[in-house]
């Protein structure tokens, strides 16, 4: 039986890998006017979870944001800093690391079968979260939050949980075959 209570050296480089994939996918990034830009973050989100397994995803995500709260510019646009996790595209932030355990969930515990309720259970959460800050720091009503935060990603988002979904379970199958990936917990 495999020890939870610690992460081991194998554990860790996945990771930082998978820290580093978000920070990399966070700067493909599309301004748009209510000032949430468009970026591929949620999909990197949502492939860690599903290739690392709810456990190690979320760590990942928690490092990520640590990192970017810490000053390494991380975040979309190479922004960084506490600013970042409580302004107006915070709760979209703060959101990753419950995205990943979530879609990893569901990734372990039933494959294929039950990763798009996962996906939009995680894509759910995300909005929740980054509309109800978003409104909060705005001022802005739940109307018009959701007009800016929701509205204008739905096409986007599913396109992104789609391929993250078809990605990220053949990355996850093949670095499985090939030993290069610890099996999900």
């Amino acid at each position: 039986m495999k020890d939870h209570s610690v992460f081991s050296i194998s554990d860790i480089c996945e990771v930082a890998l998978f820290t580093a994939l978000v920070s990399v996918l966070a700067q493909i990034s599309i301004p748009l006017p209510g000032g949430v830009p468009l970026t591929m973050q949620t999909m990197a989100v949502l492939m860690t979870g599903i290739v690392l397994g709810s456990r190690r995803g979320c760590a990942a995500l928690c490092a990520y944001l640590l990192l970017g709260a810490l000053g390494v510019p991380v975040f979309s646009n190479f922004g960084a800093g506490l600013s970042r996790l409580v302004g107006p595209t915070g709760g979209f932030l703060l959101s990753y690391p419950l995205m990943a355990w979530i879609t990893g969930a569901f990734a372990e515990h039933g494959g294929g079968r039950l990763l798009p309720a996962g996906l939009a259970a995680a894509t759910l959460i995300n909005y929740c979260m980054g509309t109800f800050m978003y409104s909060f720091s705005t001022g802005n009503s739940i109307g018009a939050s959701l007009a800016a935060c929701v509205l204008p990603f739905i096409g986007t988002d599913i396109l992104k949980a789609v391929l993250a979904g078809w990605m990220g379970f053949i990355l996850r199958r093949a670095l499985s075959r090939a030993g290069l990936l610890e099996r999900a917990e």
